[in-house]
């Protein structure tokens, strides 16, 4: 046992030796990453870590942080109503307008893909234009505005299938799908960009080796060899589709106000807001944001285990 433990002790000293040599061979390398390195630890790392620790806590940024123990989750869990409320809702909407979304944004990337150059250029813009847009959401307020003159309402009174205007975005019936729809036209922004750049990037020759090996179809052409070699723009697609979908509480609290009617629009990131910078308990904000993290990794993880799965 004892040789065992020092040929161990030997080898990761041996390891760390060699590790040392070529971290001093490639130490321009780290000094041109140097920069990013700071930065992401400074404004990602630390903030991460930051709001875990002071998820222990109770603090009210005016008095100092005071260690609480497991209290800030067994409330969010256990008694806090609306935070479960607002965990279903944006459950509902990461199941609906996550997988749909992705998949739209590279259905619509690789139909453009087949379409003239001049004419893919300009469907380009159209399709990421609501993303790089500020509020385009507002438009839909518009559209579905409470009374007559909104255009949804004044189209189903002209066919007779409403007598009374609807009022669409205080109605908790009808609130969370609007917004769903909403959402899943703004996303197809970043992914979609991403797969016709992959897509763009698949070499050509492949496609005639494929034919020859008995590829018959646009299909078979698409599964065994257009998304193997789109591997990392899908795993993009991917982590940009969580995000969005996870994180969705601007368009919420725009079109159905802050709070909604029976909170029917509440999402963890809308509650997280409300805790964090209405009533600064960021103590308890940093709990739902922990939560809220822990999720977004757990479904990271399974997306990227399926995607590896892939062409395999």
């Amino acid at each position: 046992m004892k040789e065992y433990i020092k040929k161990y002790v030997m080898l990761r000293k041996h390891n760390a030796s060699v590790a040392w040599k070529k971290a001093k061979r490639s130490k321009m390398c780290y000094a041109f990453l140097a920069p990013y390195a700071i930065l992401f630890g400074l404004f990602v790392i630390l903030p991460v870590i930051s709001s875990i620790f002071f998820s222990f806590t109770y603090y009210n940024i005016l008095e100092s942080p005071r260690f609480i123990g497991l209290d800030n989750y067994i409330s969010l869990l256990l008694e806090d109503d609306i935070f479960l409320i607002g965990i279903k809702n944006t459950l509902m909407i990461a199941v609906i307008t996550g997988p749909l979304g992705y998949i739209m944004s590279f259905l619509f990337a690789w139909l453009i893909n087949e379409l003239p150059r001049w004419v893919r250029s300009v469907a380009v813009v159209v399709f990421y234009a609501p993303s790089i847009a500020g509020n385009c959401y507002v438009i839909f307020s518009v559209f579905f505005r409470g009374d007559a003159y909104g255009y949804v309402n004044a189209f189903l009174m002209e066919l007779g299938i409403i007598d009374a205007p609807v009022l669409w975005f205080i109605n908790p019936d009808y609130m969370l799908p609007i917004c769903m729809l909403v959402i899943l036209w703004m996303s197809l922004g970043t992914g979609f960009l991403s797969f016709v750049a992959g897509l763009q990037g698949v070499d050509r020759a492949q496609f005639e080796a494929g034919y020859m090996d008995g590829i018959k179809n646009r299909w078979q052409e698409l599964w065994y060899i257009t998304l193997p070699n789109m591997k990392p723009m899908l795993m993009f697609g991917a982590v940009m589709s969580i995000t969005q979908a996870f994180g969705v509480c601007d368009v919420t609290m725009a079109l159905c106000g802050y709070p909604s009617t029976d909170y029917a629009a509440r999402t963890v990131v809308t509650h997280l807001f409300d805790y964090g910078y209405s009533r600064f308990e960021m103590g308890y904000a940093s709990a739902i944001a922990t939560i809220l993290f822990l999720v977004m990794i757990l479904c990271n993880k399974a997306i990227q285990s399926l995607l590896r799965r892939l062409g395999s």
